[in-house]
């Protein structure tokens, strides 16, 4: 028999928890995701194609667009380029950004859990409300990035086709090219804002499907639902509560001085639309068995 000094005890490691992810890096990898997909360039490929295709349309019709015909502002491109931004700005928000918007909104959860990825994010570990809140800030910058793409073409085709120089705004005021530009850029974020509010719907619908293309369709016939009950006067005490209420009303953007009551309404409306898209995704995912 070995004496009791030839048996040492023996010592059991200690395990430590993973140490969380960073939520910056969790970020920046989500976006590199998002933006190095074919997808998404195609999504950015085909909004830029819009403001392309009115410019090139106005450049070579024989005719001179009448004011009042077409969409708004289709008629002062041929005085001043900047303004294909504009119009291109006001086709693409009824379907258009919507729809690429629907596309990224929709698969943010429901697209990793149909690779099966989405449980090897959650042990990474990310955490869920950390992963929500990742998902919803690069469905954020898609929105960004997309309302850019439309008023970056449409400045570029301007520039190419037709003569820049002062602008007369709505309220009869002329500003100069810089300030110009700086009216598109504001456009630009009012869009964006509006658009926040429906990346918020589509995240939540997310949560609850494992088809990203079931919720992609989802979120993109809820916004053309929206914009069918606004414009049906039976409703008119819905109107204000749709998401997409005050989509179009950029146009005070456009006068001397700036009117910033609808911007404002128009960010609290969304704001209160990613509280509450955000509370429904928070009660679906935090509880939901993930696995896949």
């Amino acid at each position: 028999m070995l004496p009791a000094e030839a048996n040492p005890p023996v010592t059991i490691p200690r395990l430590t928890a993973p140490r969380p992810t960073s939520p910056w890096a969790l970020l920046a990898s989500e976006l590199a995701v998002l933006f190095g997909r074919l997808r998404t360039w195609a999504l950015l490929l085909a909004l830029a194609a819009i403001p392309l295709l009115i410019a090139a349309a106005v450049k070579l019709s024989s005719h001179p667009v009448a004011p009042g015909r077409g969409p708004p502002f289709l008629d002062r491109i041929t005085q001043n380029g900047l303004f294909v931004g504009v119009t291109a700005m006001v086709v693409s928000v009824p379907l258009f950004l919507p729809l690429t918007i629907g596309v990224v909104a929709g698969d943010t959860i429901a697209g990793e859990a149909n690779l099966g990825t989405l449980r090897y994010l959650l042990a990474a570990p990310a955490g869920r409300v950390r992963l929500l809140l990742v998902k919803y800030a690069a469905a954020a910058a898609f929105c960004l990035a997309a309302t850019l793409t439309v008023a970056a073409a449409g400045a570029l085709a301007g520039v190419v086709l037709f003569p820049i120089g002062p602008a007369t705004l709505l309220s009869g005021d002329t500003i100069d090219v810089g300030e110009s530009v700086v009216r598109l850029l504001l456009i630009a974020a009012y869009v964006t804002v509006s658009l926040l509010g429906l990346s918020a719907v589509g995240l939540a619908i997310s949560t609850f499907t494992d088809v990203p293309v079931g919720a992609m369709a989802a979120t993109i016939v809820l916004s053309v639902a929206s914009q069918v009950m606004d414009n049906l006067p039976q409703l008119d005490w819905l109107h204000p509560w749709l998401f997409s209420h005050y989509w179009l009303n950029f146009a005070d953007l456009l006068r001397q001085p700036i009117s910033w009551a609808d911007f404002g309404n128009n960010a609290i409306l969304q704001a209160g639309y990613i509280l509450a898209g955000g509370a429904v995704a928070f009660g679906k995912f935090t509880g939901k068995d993930v696995l896949s």
